[in-house]
């Protein structure tokens, strides 16, 4: 018997090994980490490699996606901005990261857009209602997590108002994030009422999913558009702060931005895109339209997901930070990066730009709070600042560049959203709009502890081996 373990315990570790040593996709930080779990849990890792080792959705996903993508960029040019418009619209500065930006999906910067920062989750939600009970042609939305709380309640009867007055409603929401709203009677009340609805990456095929992929691959978005003349973007997804599936985090502190102008049809061609690959509509069944352009500054959008290239979203967020001149500011609930974002954010702060870093104190995921902190004595020995927030869970996604850059949406600083989610941001450049997040971002400092060398210096040996333990296999996480 002894003999028969050792035989398939080889054998485990040396198939998955060489499976492992086959995927040109994996960092060989994520192979090492593999490596580990094989080695040390050779049966549960060969399960959890099987069921989690894919970081992309197979080749048929992939094929329907260049499908949907080519038709957009065939027949929806008008909208998606060209590529010679950087040198024209963006300070040489921060042309770099808009040109990558815009290779990722070929979204380019449109000029004569404006925004709004909603105040908190109360104003969020009431500028949402009314811009749906004003709708007259359409209202598309795209929601990760959508509970039947005020808040999705709410957004839904909108919904049902509108599609009963004739508005053209899509509403779309993740099979995992939004499962217990997909089958619960106001999903159904919605369908009744007209609504059309979509679900993205159901678990209808869930042997499929697990044999060609992996069942925590996510649609992480958050996209609303009305009449293709509104649209928000940010982190909030349709539920309350109270956020009643976690409570004891709440309240979760959000950002939402409202936009106006030609950036609109940018985001609406993002939802259509999710939309066509779900349903297996054409792009005939739409009518997205320009809206009227203004003084304004200029925005792209960016979606990234498992379906675009490896890598896409690290390198944006290193492109960023490598163009920051003299201040770089982000927040985001969730810190894991990869050596391309750790490398940028210590040369920035090295180089001399103030690289201010606001991370929650209370995080609702343990595993990333632990991986978070392994990497604050070099962080800080760089030069950055750490602040970590108290007055809840921070789950607002900001980075701003020099007063004049602002990144905003569903986008983390973790594996997830680099490798596993589809997300959506909007990049823009304009000093009252990053301003006015900049300001909220001082907001959150000011409500929070700051973390210093000695901080760190302190932790007990215990918690700095657990931190970076986790951090060691933080890739397979």
């Amino acid at each position: 018997m002894a003999t028969v373990l050792l035989v398939l315990h080889l054998s485990i570790v040396t198939g998955f090994t060489l499976r492992i040593l086959l995927r040109d996709d994996y960092s060989p930080q994520a192979r090492l980490a593999w490596f580990l779990v094989l080695a040390v849990l050779p049966y549960v890792g060969g399960i959890i490699y099987f069921l989690f080792g894919a970081n992309d959705l197979g080749r048929r996903a992939d094929e329907r996606h260049e499908k949907v993508f080519a038709q957009i960029r065939a027949t929806e040019t008008r909208f998606m901005g060209k590529s010679d418009d950087v040198d024209r619209l963006i300070d040489p500065h921060y042309r770099p990261a808009f040109r990558y930006a815009g290779s990722i999906n070929g979204f380019h910067p449109v000029a004569g857009n404006s925004a709004d920062l909603m105040a908190d989750a109360a104003a969020t939600t009431a500028h949402l209602i009314a811009d749906i009970d004003a709708a007259r042609r359409h209202v598309h939305v795209l929601y990760y997590i959508w509970l039947d709380d005020r808040t999705g309640t709410d957004v839904a009867h909108a919904l049902i108002r509108a599609a009963k007055r004739g508005v053209i409603c899509r509403a779309m929401a993740d099979g995992l994030g939004s499962r217990a709203m997909i089958k619960s009677p106001l999903w159904q009340q919605m369908q009744e009422a007209g609504v059309r609805l979509a679900v993205a990456l159901p678990f209808d095929k869930l042997i499929r999913t697990v044999l060609t992929s992996r069942v925590d691959l996510r649609n992480h978005r958050k996209i609303t558009v009305i009449d293709s003349t509104i649209t928000y973007c940010g982190s909030r997804n349709c539920a309350d702060p109270e956020f009643l599936v976690k409570a004891k985090y709440a309240p979760w502190v959000d950002v939402m931005m409202r936009f106006e102008g030609p950036i609109v049809a940018q985001n609406e061609l993002l939802f259509l895109s999710d939309w066509m690959q779900a349903t297996g509509e054409g792009l005939d069944d739409f009518s997205p339209a320009a809206s009227p352009a203004r003084d304004g500054f200029p925005a792209q959008v960016v979606g990234v997901g498992p379906t675009e290239r490896p890598g896409a979203t690290p390198q944006l967020f290193s492109t960023l930070i490598a163009c920051a001149q003299d201040s770089l500011t982000l927040s985001t609930p969730y810190f894991v990066p990869d050596t391309t974002v750790l490398e940028a954010l210590c040369s920035a702060a090295h180089r001399g730009v103030e690289t201010t870093l606001i991370f929650p104190k209370v995080n609702d995921s343990w595993i990333v709070a632990a991986a978070s902190r392994s990497y604050y004595g070099r962080l800080l020995s760089a030069g950055c600042r750490i602040h970590e927030f108290k007055g809840g869970l921070l789950h607002a996604k900001t980075l701003t560049l020099d007063g004049m850059v602002t990144l905003i949406g569903s986008s983390n600083l973790d594996l997830r959203s680099f490798d596993l989610n589809y997300e959506s941001n909007i990049l823009l450049q304009d000093r009252d709009v990053t301003s006015a997040v900049r300001d909220r971002q001082k907001n959150y400092i000011e409500r929070s502890d700051p973390v210093t060398r000695d901080t760190v210096a302190a932790w007990p040996r215990y918690r700095r081996v657990w931190n970076n333990a986790i951090a060691t296999v933080g890739p397979v996480l």
